[in-house]
């Protein structure tokens, strides 16, 4: 009856698919990817280490840093009623000079 410990996620585990939501599409993330940065919406409960680790397994490269930005949710009407749209979480990935991500086929 000894204390049970945490299991650690193993490398290829599927974790990092639950990290990296979908790659973020826009003028300026591609103006960044010419630099060597990436753009990714990410789980709102990632963290900067778990984000690192999530690319550097699905997409086989190094990361050098990362940088998160909270987008928060904003209010949409639609008519007379009024909503809101949903807020998500960004991350720019550095990478190693002389790597790149083939988010778009060209």
């Amino acid at each position: 009856m000894g204390v049970e410990k945490q299991k650690k996620a193993k490398p290829g585990s599927g974790r990092a698919y639950a990290v990296l939501e979908s790659p973020h599409i826009s003028e300026k993330a591609t103006i960044l990817s010419e630099g060597n940065e990436y753009v990714f919406k990410v789980n709102k409960r990632a963290n900067k280490i778990e984000i690192k680790n999530a690319v550097e397994e699905v997409y086989g490269v190094d990361v050098v840093s990362v940088n998160i930005i909270n987008i928060h949710k904003k209010r949409r009407r639609f008519g007379r009623y009024t909503g809101w749209r949903k807020g998500y979480k960004k991350a720019v990935v550095k990478l190693k000079k002389g790597q790149k991500i083939e988010l778009i086929s060209r």
